[in-house]
This record gives structure tokens, C-alpha cells and sequence, in this order.
């Protein structure tokens, strides 16, 4: 005799706003939502895990410490568990992608509320709308179930395993897209270190230690968050930008060291950090064999109060490859008043006197007899 089909609707079983409406009785929730990520604290939830504390790293997020335990009954006497913020969302991911072996059995009636939900799996019910599934209908024909669901809006139907495996995927995605955001977060202590890399001319060591920095930053700063930052951050990731943009050029990487120091100029906006950053793009340049284009970088590291005698070698030097020898010999003679060493000027000074020639000679003279 053949199986009947049977098709349950599952309007009485949907979800949809499950979290927002335990959010409403939580004072915490929205800083939990932006502490934990908003998915991670429903996945916790979900599981039956309840943080009781928080212990935040602002220069680390990924070692926050997360104080918890798990079990749903406050009056209960639970053991306490502490994690880091990476290792709690690992904890979280894995308790949900791990699968019944039993099957459970199929549902007669649509009376049978609690069979359904088995069926289903109660976290996929809760699962679901975190990721825009509303559930329609259940249908089974002997072994095969399908599930109907709209999905932000759209029809679709499932094989039901089909559906469960989709919504562990995306949980696992939204552990990886975590991952690969702490792994480009930004630390400042790294500053420092990198610092004493540059010191001993350790270029690679530099690299690895903020290497990941110019793309979050980039972004970073088109938001509310990068432009609050207090003028102290934004000068530390500016100074960690200008050893990056550095270390770029001594390994001849010379357009990703421009890069690097034009997203460093944006945080570092004026002062001493930005007159450091507009030297050595102009320095960057320098070697890049563009002259013509270095004027103006090192001509606002100068304007932005940068110390004579790192700057002005730099501009004599690229006026010099542009031909106006005049203005070089300008920037050299400023350059030693300002306490440059004329034994390290003494190449561009032989180059800038020898183009001059006669004309420097008798404005020499003239002095002399003034």
C-alpha cells in the first residue's frame, strides 16, 4: 500500500523575530550584540549558554574573556567557564554543527507540535530567521521531506537535509568571516615592536607584524568609529603606517609604500606625524625616480613643522634631478644652517655647484665684496 504524503504548514512553528524579542528583556543586549557579534550572542542562545561576564581587551578583541555557563536555570548551581572571545565563538559554532545520530520520527499530525519541531530540529527553527528563512510548509512522501520556505521574500523549497546543511554552512561562514576579521584587526601594541624592527633595519619583520593593516584601515576610516578616533590613536596607527610605508621601500615596493603612506597622511591629518609621513612619500618617490612629484610631498613635510635637515637634503636632492639647481643649492644652504652634516650633503653640493659653475662663482665673489 503506498505512503501518503502528508504537508504540515508551519505558520504556528515559525520564528521569525525570536531573538529581537529576547533582546527586549536583556538590559545588556546591545552591547552584548556588539561585544560578542550579534549571531554569536543568538548562537549562544540557541545552545543554552549564558554569559555572566565580560572582561573587554579594546587593543585585542579577540581576547576579550568571556565569563560563562551553560544551562538556562539561574537558581542552579553551574559550574563557571572562562574562554577568549575567539576561542567562545569556536566553542559556539561547534556545539551547533554537531548532529544526531538518531533519526527522529515522523510526525502523523499537525497536532503533534513537538514531533514537528523535532523533525525539523529545533535549532534550525531558531537558526533560520538569523539568516532571512521563514518556514512555510513541511511536506513528506515516504522518506523524502521538503521543505518550503521564503527566503528575504523569495519562495524556495528543500530537501530538508538540504536546508539543515545550507544553515550549517552559514554558521561556519560566520565563524571564517570572524576569523579573517580578527586576523586584519588592528593592534596598536604592535607598534612598538615594529619601531624596534625599523631601528635594526629588520624590513621583513616589519611587514609581517603590520602587513594586514592598509585595507581595514582604509575602510576603517570612511566609518563613524575611525572618524571619533581620539587624535592620540590615530597618530600611533599613523606612525605604525609610516614603518610599514618604509620597510615597503627598503624591499622596493614602491607603489604599495605610496599607498601606505597616503592612508597614514589621512589618519595623521597635520603635525609632526603628518610632516614625518609627507617625507617619506617624498623620499618614496625620490627613489622611484620621480622627482617632479616629490616636490610637493616634501614641501608640506616642511609646512607641517618636519625638521630642516631631514627635509631639505630630500627637496635639493629632487630639484636637483629636475634641473633647478638654484633652488637646490637653496635647500642645501638652509640645510647646513639648520645643522645637517655637510659631510653627508657633500655629494649633492659638488653636483649642485659643479651645474651652477661661473654664475655661482660670481655670486660668491659678490657676497665676498658686499
Amino acid at each position: 500500500m503506498p505512503t501518503l504524503k502528508k504537508h504540515f504548514s508551519l505558520a504556528a512553528y515559525r520564528t521569525d523575530g525570536w531573538f529581537e524579542r529576547v533582546g527586549d528583556s536583556i538590559g545588556a543586549f546591545q552591547a552584548l550584540c556588539e561585544i560578542v557579534g550579534e549571531r554569536f550572542f543568538a548562537f549562544s542562545i540557541i545552545i543554552g549558554t549564558r554569559i555572566t561576564s565580560l572582561t573587554i581587551d579594546r587593543r585585542t578583541p579577540d581576547q576579550t574573556l568571556v565569563d560563562f555557563v551553560v544551562g538556562n536555570d539561574e537558581d542552579a548551581e553551574l559550574d563557571p567557564q572562562r574562554l577568549t572571545l575567539a576561542d567562545f565563538r569556536r566553542r559556539l559554532v561547534g556545539a551547533l554543527l554537531v548532529e544526531d545520530g538518531k533519526a527522529p520520527p515522523i510526525p502523523q499530525r499537525e497536532a503533534d507540535v513537538e514531533a514537528i519541531q523535532l523533525f525539523i530540529g529545533v535549532r534550525y527553527l531558531l537558526l533560520a530567521p538569523l539568516y532571512g528563512y521563514s518556514l512555510s510548509s513541511l511536506t513528506i512522501d515516504g522518506s523524502r521531506a521538503e521543505i518550503a520556505v521564503s527566503h528575504d521574500g523569495v519562495a524556495e523549497v528543500y530537501e530538508l537535509n538540504a536546508f539543515r546543511a545550507r544553515i550549517r554552512t552559514l554558521v561556519r561562514e560566520e565563524l571564517e568571516r570572524a576569523q579573517v576579521g580578527s586576523r586584519s584587526a588592528i593592534d596598536l601594541s604592535k607598534v612598538a615592536e615594529a619601531e624596534t624592527f625599523a631601528s635594526r633595519k629588520e624590513w621583513p619583520k616589519v611587514i609581517a607584524l603590520l602587513g594586514t593593516w592598509p585595507a581595514p584601515l582604509a575602510i576603517f576610516l570612511r566609518t563613524p568609529e575611525g572618524q571619533a578616533l581620539s587624535p592620540e590613536a590615530r597618530a600611533l596607527i599613523a606612525k605604525g603606517l609610516g614603518l610599514l610605508g618604509s620597510a615597503c621601500v627598503y624591499l622596493r615596493e614602491i607603489d604599495q609604500a605610496e599607498e601606505v603612506f597616503r592612508i597614514g597622511i589621512q589618519y595623521a591629518q597635520e603635525g609632526l606625524t603628518a610632516a614625518d609621513l609627507f617625507r617619506r612619500l617624498g623620499e618614496a618617490m625620490l627613489r622611484n625616480n620621480r622627482p617632479g612629484e616629490a616636490v610637493a610631498p616634501l614641501r608640506r613635510a616642511m609646512a607641517f613643522g618636519g625638521l630642516a635637515q631631514d627635509v631639505l637634503p630630500l627637496l635639493a636632492r629632487a630639484f636637483t634631478k629636475r634641473g633647478r639647481y638654484v633652488a637646490a643649492f637653496a635647500c642645501l644652504k638652509d640645510a647646513l644652517a639648520s645643522g645637517a652634516s655637510e659631510k653627508e650633503l657633500s655629494d649633492d653640493i659638488r653636483e649642485v655647484e659643479r651645474m651652477l659653475g661661473p654664475a655661482l662663482t660670481a655670486w660668491k665673489a659678490h657676497l665676498l665684496n658686499a
